[in-house]
């Protein structure tokens, strides 16, 4: 349990940069999650070097819009806007940001049956799974990482900058660490465990 003891949410990044290598075993780690049907709904974007800057300038024009109200996505979120400006600036200082992609995901809007939302539950656990992975996987190699979900911020903006079909499910900065957190606190698991037999 080493890798799960020592993982830590990083928001300090060195300028070093990640070698492809340590990168391809971080997304292989992503890949062997167990999956719901083994449908395996992930597809993995690696934004490095000079593509960050399309990356921040679309998750920049996603919170502008929010924090404005245009057609705002999350207008009930609005008080956590500052939070992932922040995000953002954690995001322009990492190496590599991850992005995972839900190839088989609905649109937010697109009416769904009931059987269609479970597969999205379904399908969402299944790339928290791989995104657990990859960042146990990124601890076992000497990296930080930091789980993203202030993208939804940006969701139009960063989907259509990352042209793919399918819909952001996730995003990871990736990184050497240029700090050591330490340990936040748990819930104890009397709080936590219902114990029956």
């Amino acid at each position: 349990m080493p890798s799960i003891l020592n993982r830590r949410s990083i928001r300090k990044y060195k300028d070093t940069p990640v070698p492809r290598e340590a990168i391809g075993e971080i997304l292989y780690a992503g890949s062997l999650a167990p999956s719901s049907k083994n449908r395996q709904p992930w597809k993995f974007i690696v934004v490095s070097g000079e593509a960050k800057k399309g990356m921040l300038k679309a998750m920049g024009q996603g919170l502008l819009r929010e924090k404005e109200g245009r057609d705002a996505l999350l207008p009930e979120s609005r008080q956590h806007i500052g939070g992932a400006g922040y995000t953002l600036r954690i995001m322009e200082q990492a190496p590599v940001t991850l992005f995972v992609i839900n190839p088989l995901g609905l649109d937010l809007d697109s009416p769904a049956t009931p059987e269609q939302r479970i597969y999205e539950i379904c399908n969402a656990q299944s790339i928290g799974a791989a995104m657990e992975n990859m960042t146990l996987a990124a601890t076992e190699l000497g990296l930080g990482s930091l789980w993203i979900c202030d993208t939804f911020f940006a969701y139009e903006e960063l989907n259509r900058w990352l042209g793919v079909k399918g819909t952001l499910a996730a995003a990871m900065a990736l990184g050497y660490a240029d700090e050591a957190p330490g340990p936040r606190p748990r819930k104890s698991m009397e709080e936590l465990a219902v114990w029956r037999s």
